[in-house]
């Protein structure tokens, strides 16, 4: 009790005019701190669990690839497969920004570094999303045995969707000041605009792929059940994130909570799951076994059903 009364006792003696009107701003700050820290300056900077929830699963992740690095570059070098070295090196690029992202979330609220912060986001983000739209775009192509070229425009196109989408954020945080990255602004609906474009377009494009799968132009889509797992788990989370994207528009703390967790997810799950989808076959198996589990895939999604008939 001595504490609760010494705690406003600093309020009273500067202000003791406003004693009931300072009482519950300091309560609804308390509450705010403790459910969200995003209501002011002094609680922006997110809590331990937080940042043990982004920096521990990025920071295994990266020791995991270092620890496979030199046998897994020895596989690279031996098969020479265009299409793994190049996403190979966009992961490791992708994981070393990510992780840097993970580690200095301090920034965020620290006088002098938003600009510092904002960059490094908008590095990050966008690595991440060059990886997610030019891999899915990679395996939609209906003939990719010339791997090389078909890398080579796969990524071009993604580097255009990319470059778009980094340009419209920078053009959204310098040139209007939408805080995109901070989160002390959360009651910012400009950017809580720009996020739910972002997301709508992400869940409409994943969407229509899974409409095209049970559809009668399903035998253009990639006869793999990875692919089509790792589009619904990509579908579920860009939808949970447009979804509280546009609660938090409307100033629903609820929404506040979903996208800082989903954010949460994704940065530090999204590339080992990219990993284990994709890539951890190819280091693990041998070639023949690589090709009997492929075609076992292709025969499982009926790709080989009209040589039966």
């Amino acid at each position: 009790m001595s504490t609760f009364s010494g705690t406003f006792s600093i309020t009273e003696a500067s202000s003791p005019t406003e004693a009931g009107p300072a009482r519950t701003e300091t309560e609804t700050a308390g509450r705010d701190h403790f459910i969200f820290r995003f209501s002011s300056s002094a609680t922006a900077c997110h809590g331990f669990w937080h940042g043990a929830a982004l920096v521990l699963p990025s920071a295994f992740f990266v020791l995991y690839l270092g620890f496979h690095a030199r046998s897994n570059v020895k596989k690279l070098s031996h098969r020479r497969s265009y299409v793994m070295i190049g996403y190979y090196g966009l992961l490791w690029f992708a994981a070393l920004l990510n992780l840097s992202w993970c580690f200095l979330q301090i920034w965020q609220c620290t006088p002098g570094k938003q600009v510092a912060w904002n960059l490094l986001s908008l590095f990050a983000t966008s690595a991440m999303l060059f990886l997610e739209i030019s891999i899915v775009a990679f395996l939609l192509k209906e003939n990719y045995a010339s791997c090389l070229e078909t890398l080579a425009r796969t990524f071009m196109v993604s580097g255009l969707f990319v470059g778009v989408d980094l340009l419209l954020k920078v053009i959204s945080i310098f040139g209007f000041g939408v805080p995109l990255f901070l989160d002390v602004e959360m009651a910012d609906r400009g950017k809580w605009v720009v996020w739910f474009t972002n997301k709508l377009l992400l869940t409409a494009a994943y969407g229509y792929i899974l409409l095209v799968h049970f559809s009668k132009w399903r035998d253009k889509l990639p006869p793999r059940p990875a692919f089509y797992n790792y589009v619904v788990v990509m579908f579920a989370t860009t939808a949970v994130m447009l979804f509280a994207c546009g609660l938090a528009g409307i100033r629903g703390g609820f929404g506040l909570w979903l996208y800082n967790l989903a954010v949460v997810c994704y940065h530090s799950l999204y590339l080992p799951f990219l990993y284990v989808t994709f890539l951890a076959d190819f280091f693990k198996e041998e070639d023949w076994l690589l090709d009997s589990a492929y075609y076992s895939e292709m025969k499982d999604a009926g790709f080989f059903d009209a040589d039966w008939e």
